[in-house]
């Protein structure tokens, strides 16, 4: 595909390209919007905000605590295990302040999950919330990591409220488990010891790991996506031209209920956001649809990031519908199908409609999408600037417009390639730069493009990714299971949901008892909502089982 294909289809007031030297490192653009926007509001938690200088004050501190205290050096990895507190992007930055390389770690992982990560990885450090902490003690000691800080939700609050919050956390609603790691600092001491030292940021090239961004694959082996600081600052640039078309720069007010150590909502809050000098209000557990609802009270916001599933749970609540959203200006969508249903009943509620977009964490994330005032509901939108889409058939044709094929991406925000895993590189980037990503897309007249299915097996739950041989591995452990198939089937509240066909030794096994298996292995969202116990499984003449036949099985029975 002809890259001015895409161009000539974008608005006029949206540039078709980037300048991809602009900056030379993350750190760079962190110190440029600190020192524009000291004084403006960057992030509010739970009614306490840091300004952009605070972020600066703290995250340099941080900074300063690794070098200093700690026996960490350059290019080190650092897990950092936080959902939407104000600690987030005060250690995220203060670890890139210091040369090191953040490895996004998911705080509702199971140990199981949390060991492989750290392990592959190399992580020499961990940041992790205290009711996690409990967990994170049961595997230091099969990882290489040395130096671990634990931080509590109410740390970055004024004294008062910082001991109201944390002994209500621990003693009242009892979340945090009781832990002993030896050594383990805190992250108020940290940054106390690191207030007022010196750090040297070292010479950062674009090329260089800034994050570890922790994918599946079909394999169902967790994979690092080494997304450098020019994927970063590439994606970073190529959303501010399409934010820009609705939000003012230094004006805006966002809400992030996704966390941000997903890639969509870092590179959203933790990139553009913070370059347009804006401000955005964090959600913690945005599962607490009341305790969600009652922060938007009182919030007069501009800009809304989320994703199907909460649109839904959110359009459902009747308080919601009375919130003044007269200066809404902005909803986006990723991780997930927008439904058509969820967009109209959003657009009927808030007056404003949603912009979808596209994304992998291989492209650090957004490929494509809807540029406000020009959205195609439906689509995935178009190509964001300097990005070039094409899609292929079986033999890697190109095929022409209108033709569903395997939509492949090039641009420079395609990651590096996968941690230490040369063959799984290849086998997803071309040698000219292609990503292959898996998915089906028809590519339109208009440069829109729309996904029309998966190739890979890949389950998307609620905008998580799900891989069927991670479900199955766990759940075949069973003493009493033979074989085990997970797919995914549609599911109106989460997209799709995980169904595991099972062949059993016991005629007493019971669904009940796989899903308290699977719920002692994986994480809430890959555990099966749905099983099925079967005599035998579809499989090819080499044995291999035919997860596509039981797919399709699923949805001709859905359509009857």
């Amino acid at each position: 595909m002809n890259e001015t294909f895409f161009q000539d289809k974008y608005p006029a007031e949206l540039a078709k390209t980037i300048d991809t030297d602009k900056y030379q490192s993350v750190v760079e653009v962190f110190n440029g919007f600190v020192a524009k926007y000291a004084d403006k509001p960057a992030f509010t938690c739970l009614g306490q905000t840091i300004t952009y200088a605070e972020l600066e004050t703290e995250s340099a501190a941080f900074a300063a605590y690794l070098q200093n205290e700690t026996a960490l050096e350059v290019g080190d990895r650092i897990a950092v295990q936080l959902p939407n507190v104000l600690q987030y992007p005060i250690v995220v930055f203060g670890a890139m302040r210091a040369g090191m390389t953040v490895v996004n770690t998911n705080p509702l992982y199971t140990e199981r999950e949390m060991e492989h990560q750290f392990n592959d990885s190399g992580a020499k450090a961990l940041i992790v919330l205290a009711n996690m902490a409990a967990k994170a003690e049961r595997v230091l000691a099969n990882t290489s990591i040395e130096t671990v800080i634990v931080t509590e939700v109410g740390d970055m609050h004024k004294m008062v409220k910082r001991v109201l919050i944390n002994s209500v956390l621990k003693y009242v609603k009892k979340e945090v488990e009781s832990y002993n790691i030896a050594n383990a600092v805190s992250l108020r001491k940290a940054l106390s010891l690191g207030k007022g030292k010196a750090f040297t940021t070292p010479a950062i090239k674009q090329d260089d790991v800034a994050v570890l961004q922790y994918t599946g694959g079909t394999t169902g082996v967790a994979k690092g996506a080494m997304l450098t600081h020019g994927n970063l600052i590439a994606n970073m640039l190529q959303c501010h031209g399409l934010f820009t078309m609705a939000l003012d720069e230094g004006k805006e007010t966002a809400i992030a209920p996704l966390p941000l150590y997903h890639i969509y909502a870092f590179t959203v809050h933790c990139m553009v956001l913070l370059e347009t000098g804006n401000h955005s209000v964090l959600i913690p557990n945005p599962r607490d649809i009341p305790g969600f609802i009652k922060v938007l009270q009182s919030t007069k916001f501009s800009c809304f990031v989320g994703l199907n599933t909460l649109f839904v749970a959110l359009c459902n609540q009747p308080v919601f519908k009375g919130l003044d959203f007269s200066g809404l200006k902005l909803t986006i969508s990723g991780g997930m199908a927008l439904t058509k249903n969820a967009a109209d009943q959003w657009k009927t509620i808030t007056n404003c409609e949603i912009a979808e977009g596209f994304g992998m964490t291989e492209t650090s994330p957004v490929v494509s999408f809807n540029p406000p005032g020009h959205v195609k509901l439906g689509t995935i939108g178009i190509p964001v600037a300097s990005t070039n889409c094409k899609v292929i058939d079986d033999n890697g044709n190109e095929l022409p417009i209108g033709e569903a094929g395997e939509l492949c991406v090039k641009g420079p925000q395609v990651m590096k390639g996968y941690w230490q895993r040369p063959e799984a590189t290849a086998e997803a980037i071309s040698s000219d730069g292609w990503l292959k990503t898996g998915d089906v897309a028809v590519i339109s007249e208009d440069g829109y493009m729309k996904i029309v299915d998966r190739k890979k097996d890949m389950i998307i739950v609620s905008g998580f990714n799900v891989y069927p041989n991670e479900v199955e591995d766990e759940i075949v452990t069973h003493p009493d299971i033979i074989e085990v198939a997970a797919i995914g089937i549609p599911d109106e509240k989460t997209s799709e949901a995980v169904k595991v066909f099972v062949v059993s030794s016991n005629e007493n096994l019971t669904a009940a008892d796989v899903k308290a298996w699977a719920r002692k292995r994986l994480t809430a969202y890959k555990i099966p909502r749905h099983v099925e116990f079967r005599d035998e499984l579809p499989k090819t003449n080499v044995g291999k089982i035919l997860r596509r036949e039981l797919r399709d099985e699923e949805i001709a029975k859905i359509k009857k």
